[in-house]
């Protein structure tokens, strides 16, 4: 079973739909127990970062997420559900994040002709051998909305990035906890396959 965790984040639904179409059975639960004992764990959401936290903590919601990272369930964060896996977000200033994985969200800059939030399609380039993008092209097109973006702290971790006037961490590895800037489950075929490589980790 894959849970989607709920935690009053935009986008739950879309993840769900798409996780259905590749026959999973999804449960969408803030319940820890659900979620601790879950297959595979999906935290995704739209929405500002330190409200997001709140919502997690209120819950306690925060400190199982830790224990699912700490006991090797795979784990996905989409979008949001990136970003609250690091230590801080310049959305948030003071706001401490989950701390599961090294690196700081940081604003885009500005520049002319760029539009922030990043919202759109943009190509990736894969590196570090990720296997969320096993059988997915170099520079295949996802769907991106955002207006913060991943500077990790360890290079070795970052399996796909993206430009947008600036250099973005898109998706990042580290042991069982995977996760994507971009929506894979707004991002058509190349998004549904990698939802798929997550579902189908051992």
């Amino acid at each position: 079973m894959v849970a989607i965790i709920d935690y009053d984040a935009g986008n739950i639904k879309s993840v769900e739909k798409a996780l259905l179409l590749l026959r999973q059975e999804v449960k969408i639960t803030g319940d820890a127990e659900e979620i601790l004992n879950a297959d595979k764990v999906i935290l995704p959401g739209v929405g500002a970062f330190g409200d997001a936290m709140a919502n997690l903590k209120k819950r306690g919601l925060d400190e199982v997420i830790r224990k699912v990272a700490g006991k090797g369930t795979p784990f996905l964060g989409i979008c949001l559900g990136l970003q609250l896996l690091f230590e801080s977000s310049d959305e948030a200033p003071g706001v401490k994040g989950l701390g599961v994985l090294p690196g700081e969200i940081l604003r885009i800059p500005p520049a002319q002709g760029l539009k922030i939030p990043h919202m759109g399609w943009n190509s990736l380039h894969l590196e570090n051998n990720g296997r969320l993008f096993c059988g997915i092209e170099e520079q295949s097109y996802v769907y991106f909305v955002h207006s913060y973006y991943l500077k990790a702290g360890e290079e070795d971790i970052v399996k796909a990035s993206a430009e947008y006037g600036v250099h973005i961490h898109a998706s990042v590895e580290k042991g069982n906890v995977f996760a994507c800037q971009f929506h894979p489950e707004k991002s058509g075929d190349v998004g549904l396959q990698i939802l798929k490589n997550f579902v189908d980790l051992c």
